[in-house]
């Protein structure tokens, strides 16, 4: 085969695999990410928020406590000292606890240590789980790891919103849940 077509081809075989990866990487990410489901509110100890975009997260967990579900607010706040938002938010409140706290690790996996310390010096049992729903399964994921296995004690809760990005932001979406979900695979549960 002269080099010329082989080079053709070559181009033509990463082109399909290219598309069958993009296309398969967005169908299933559309099943697990975009149509995670929220578990069913349940009273807890605690609601803990985790960081991310100033997108509402923050007041829907302190409206979730002052409806009842849990006592105590925890607003994970990894953010610059400050943050106007976070200033707001982490004000003291007549009505519930609200606790502000940086995790130790700046990620998922260090918001759910950041918990499971909190839970073990309050005896708390049960915690309600703040984030975006495409979030959720890797949450619970890395809940149960470095939290609690019980799956009892973790109620993930998707923030109420919608999502705007275009194809290409699902896609890197996508991309970025499974690499997390990977990235937890690997490091397995907390010591």
């Amino acid at each position: 085969m002269p080099r010329f077509e082989l080079g053709k081809l070559v181009r033509r075989v990463i082109v399909v695999v290219t598309v069958v990866v993009l296309v398969d990487v967005g169908l299933a990410g559309a099943m697990l990410f975009a149509g995670a489901k929220s578990d069913q509110l349940q009273r807890a100890d605690a609601i803990v928020v985790l960081a991310g975009e100033h997108d509402g997260r923050e007041q829907y967990g302190l409206n979730l406590a002052r409806q009842g579900w849990a006592p105590t607010v925890v607003l994970s706040n990894p953010y610059l000292p400050g943050d106007p938002q976070m200033k707001n938010a982490c004000a003291p409140a007549r009505d519930i606890e609200v606790i502000c706290r940086k995790p130790e690790v700046l990620t998922t996996r260090g918001e759910a240590m950041m918990m499971r310390q909190l839970s073990e010096g309050r005896s708390w049992h049960r915690i309600i789980v703040v984030s975006w729903r495409y979030h959720l399964p890797r949450a619970r994921l890395i809940f149960r790891q470095c939290y609690s296995a019980n799956r009892d004690s973790v109620v993930a809760v998707a923030l109420p919103r919608d999502y705007d990005f275009s194809p290409i932001g699902w896609e890197l979406t996508f991309f970025y849940q499974f690499a997390g979900f990977a990235k937890a695979a690997l490091q397995g549960h907390c010591d």
